[in-house]
């Protein structure tokens, strides 16, 4: 018996070895296998790689598109082949350069040989491919500009057609991007149009306002962006470009409100802090505001009021009400950019304008036009002053508190911001437009106390919200302090209820900016 288990026990250990032995070769076998595959698609690679030609004029590289395919679209017809083909060649510099200074000529006597060969080393970004960008960036590549950058994600539709500058009926359905290269190249096929079909924010503002790098010719180096044009109507995108250009010291332009304009007498071009009678600059001042750009940015708007019997805003439909985030759709309240009535003229005369800001700054030539602040700073500092002062005596009267270097939470900036854009520069009483003052519309309930939390680190600061003030003249400025501030008078109960409900509403309007503070 015990041999007989003997002879069990040898047999299974020989067929365990063997099983081993087999499983072991042929791991081995798949192992080299394996390792000789990957060095040979590993070798394979390395050697297609080798055969790629380095980038140049000969070899350029196309950035792909969201879906993966080239950004250019292929050649629709036999003229634009053409067209291409000889922008392709004048762009590495095949071009007759008495071909380009007849071109030019024009501008060429305007702003002298100096000015003009300053213009045609420019680089110039334009954002915003619409009715403004697209007149602005025409004016440019014509009068001379031989680099530009477009950015634009949109796409041509048939309601482009009323202000494009260069879009027609068989674009329709295309990027704007590719629409503009298209129709610049046989406009002026020397001009270096470098295409993005991108969207614009704030993870893409870098790479978009980087160095100049496309079609690089011989000798040629790297440029800096020499000006940026805002030609975008979506407030956040907005936003973020300008106060990118602002920190980083690029100079821009910026392009407001063209739709529901009709007057092209009352287009202008000022600081950012002074455009008025815009919705668009106006929401644009009071975000930029809150992230510390007050002013330094030249902005085109219209000046022009709205009237019995011209185009409005229209509202939104109560369908879009119950999609929700309506405040998303457009750069005002229950209004959307779709549905702005724009007349067809407008947005060219601001395209152009914006031009021709960039072209003569450029060039060096004179511009006599102000595009500076409102020169109103003594009257802030004036207001300001005043309104110290009656912190002051409120705190003094406040159970005999010492006011010696009290201070408030408000600044010049501030005092702008309140007047102009809440307030309007005018009294919320009487509506009234000089000898103005910034007063507390009610009584705080724990009277005009200093704030002990303050107090603790040596400082003596009054709590005072911008949402608590208001606008008057001084002479109602001063018979407020003595009935509400200072005696039991509620604002109910001395104001007509038209000037309370005023009040209100210009208080509820700043309290939306809230968030963004």
């Amino acid at each position: 018996m015990s041999a007989w288990l003997q002879r069990q026990t040898s047999l299974s250990s020989s067929t365990l070895n063997l099983s081993l032995a087999a499983t072991f070769g042929a791991v081995t076998a798949a192992t080299v296998i394996f390792t000789a595959t990957a060095i040979n698609r590993r070798r394979a690679a390395e050697e297609l790689k080798a055969s790629i030609p380095a980038l140049s004029p000969e070899h350029p590289a196309l950035p792909l598109n969201e879906f993966g395919g080239a950004s250019r679209p292929t050649i629709s017809n036999k003229d634009d082949e053409r067209a291409a083909m000889i922008a392709a060649r004048a762009r590495k510099g095949e071009y007759d350069e008495e071909l380009i200074l007849e071109q030019l000529a024009r501008n060429r006597v305007f702003l002298k040989d100096e000015g003009l060969a300053t213009l045609r080393n420019s680089f110039v970004v334009v954002v915003g491919l619409g009715g403004v960008g697209s007149h602005c960036v025409a004016a440019l590549a014509r009068s001379g500009v031989s680099r530009i950058r477009v950015v634009d994600f949109d796409q041509v539709t048939l309601s482009s057609l009323n202000r494009h500058a260069l879009a027609t009926l068989a674009d329709v359905g295309s990027p704007k991007v590719h629409c503009v290269r298209k129709r610049l190249e046989q406009i002026c096929p020397w001009v270096r149009i470098d295409e993005r079909n991108e969207l614009m924010g704030s993870q893409s503002t870098e790479g978009l306002l980087a160095k100049w790098d496309y079609e690089i010719q011989d000798g040629e180096e790297e440029k800096e962006v020499d000006w940026v044009v805002d030609a975008i109507d979506n407030i956040d995108s907005k936003v973020a470009l300008l106060q990118y250009c602002a920190l980083h010291g690029i100079k821009v332009i910026s392009a407001m409100g063209a739709g529901c304009k009709s007057d092209p007498t009352r287009i202008q071009i000022g600081d950012i802090s002074t455009s008025v009678e815009d919705p668009l600059s106006k929401a644009t001042r009071r975000r930029l505001r809150i992230l510390g750009v007050n002013s330094g940015i030249p902005v085109v708007f219209s000046t022009e009021k709205p009237g019995q019997g011209k185009a409005e805003l229209l509202p939104i439909t109560d369908e879009e009400f119950e999609k929700g985030n309506v405040d998303k759709l457009g750069v005002l309240p229950e209004f959307r950019v779709r549905i702005l009535p724009v007349l067809g003229t407008m947005p060219a005369v601001f395209g152009y304008t914006v031009a021709n800001h960039v072209i003569c700054s450029i060039a060096g030539y004179p511009m006599d036009y102000r595009t500076g602040d409102r020169g109103r700073e003594k009257m802030y500092d004036a207001i300001l002053s005043t309104l110290q002062g009656l912190e002051e005596r409120l705190v003094r009267s406040t159970n005999g508190q010492n006011a010696v270097g009290l201070r408030i939470p408000v600044g010049r900036d501030d005092v702008a911001y309140l007047v102009e854009e809440v307030f309007r520069g005018k009294s919320v009483i009487s509506n009234l437009g000089n000898r103005l003052a910034l007063i507390r519309w009610t009584r705080p309930p724990g009277g005009f106390r200093v704030d002990p939390d303050y107090e603790k680190e040596g400082q003596k600061m009054i709590k005072l919200p911008l949402i608590d003030l208001v606008l008057m003249t001084k002479e109602e400025a001063a018979r407020h302090e003595k009935l509400v501030l200072k005696g039991d008078a509620s604002p109910e109960s001395i104001y007509e209820p038209d000037i309370v409900a005023q009040v209100q509403k210009r208080h509820d309007e700043e309290l939306a900016y809230e968030r963004y503070r």
